[in-house]
């Protein structure tokens, strides 16, 4: 027999096997089970509009009441989605008017105000505090002067324990246990406006159309207003605006089909935009705030007047490319529709 030619007779050479590099561990994001089919939830395209709103003030009820175990276990992105809903549902209730009276809804708007309240206090610290921890990261080792981390962190902690408590207190209490069936009730019918009965197709449009123009008056008035916190607190107003337009849009959505679901598109990325320059706004003031508590405390404030700097700059940039962004929105190949 002849032997194997190709293997040697030395012995080969041991390589320890590479570990794969372990990836860095990332909070998973709250998401929500997959909604069960809610009756009436879907209405077909020629539904009333009756049947429309009150299918989207359904599936957002049903969203706010499956978030509240896990914004009480405080999983993440929990407190958002049911401030989400809550927003939905509220921007429903004002936009719709020709379907549900105010009559029948305006107690119910005013506490889902409340709980939104309630929410976005929760809410606004956690996301302020991500957002300076983001601006320092990139910051060089010599432009940060003093316990700037620490100083950080002690700011907003308590500020964040506090607003959560309050949240859970809210839960809790007598008047949120009122809301739910008081939603319910609302969302079951059936809707008594003077529209309610009429094609989706033909009254919806006209609600979305108003909401849309109130957008746009509001962005025309923050263009028009000098700089400083005058346009702040006007892009804050167009922002909402924005937002109650795209809510709109989406509520239409079942009965235009695709048209409603661009022009929405369109409106969350203004809101978009107009909610980091927002964010930009408040982490101005946290910054000033913290400058203020470590000069008081002897420490060097520098580091806080950067960031109160980089954030003004970096508002300014967002206000140029919100003027864009909106420009594009507002194209009458996305509103054609609701003429």
């Amino acid at each position: 027999m002849t032997a194997n030619t190709t293997q040697t007779l030395t012995r080969p050479e041991h390589k320890p096997e590479r570990k794969p590099e372990r990836k860095p561990e990332r909070k998973p994001e709250y998401k929500a089970a997959r909604p069960p089919v809610i009756a009436g939830a879907r209405p077909p395209r020629d539904a009333s509009a009756g049947d429309v709103v009150l299918a989207y003030l359904r599936v957002q009820a049903h969203t706010l009441k499956t978030l509240e175990p896990a914004v009480r276990a405080d999983e993440f992105d929990a407190v958002h989605q049911m401030r989400v809903a809550t927003r939905r549902l509220r921007a429903a209730l004002r936009t719709f008017g020709q379907v549900i009276p105010r009559t029948d809804s305006e107690h119910l708007a005013g506490e889902l105000q409340w709980l939104g309240r309630e929410l976005g206090a929760a809410r606004d610290s956690e996301v302020l505090a991500g957002h300076l921890r983001d601006s320092l990261r990139p910051t060089p080792p010599e432009l940060l002067i003093g316990p700037v981390q620490a100083r950080v962190q002690g700011y907003f902690a308590p500020r964040r324990a506090a607003a959560r408590d309050a949240l859970i207190k809210a839960l809790d209490s007598p008047r949120f246990a009122r809301l739910l069936p008081e939603l319910d009730r609302v969302a079951a019918g059936p809707p008594r406006g003077p529209l309610a009965a009429a094609p989706a197709r033909e009254v919806l449009p006209a609600s979305v159309r108003r909401a849309y123009r109130q957008a746009k008056r509001r962005m025309r008035r923050a263009r028009h207003t000098p700089p400083g916190q005058a346009r702040d607190v006007a892009l804050h107003q167009a922002r909402k605006s924005a937002r109650r337009a795209r809510y709109a849009a989406e509520a239409a959505t079942p009965a235009i089909g695709k048209r409603a679901r661009k022009f929405a598109k369109q409106m969350k990325q203004v809101q978009s935009v107009l909610g980091d320059h927002q964010d930009s706004v408040l982490a101005r003031q946290a910054a000033r705030d913290l400058g203020i508590g470590a000069h008081l405390a002897g420490e060097n404030a520098f580091t806080y007047g950067l960031l109160h700097e980089r954030e003004l700059h970096h508002a300014e940039r967002l206000q140029t490319r919100a003027r864009k962004v909106w420009r594009h929105a507002s194209r009458p190949k996305y509103r054609r529709w609701m003429n």
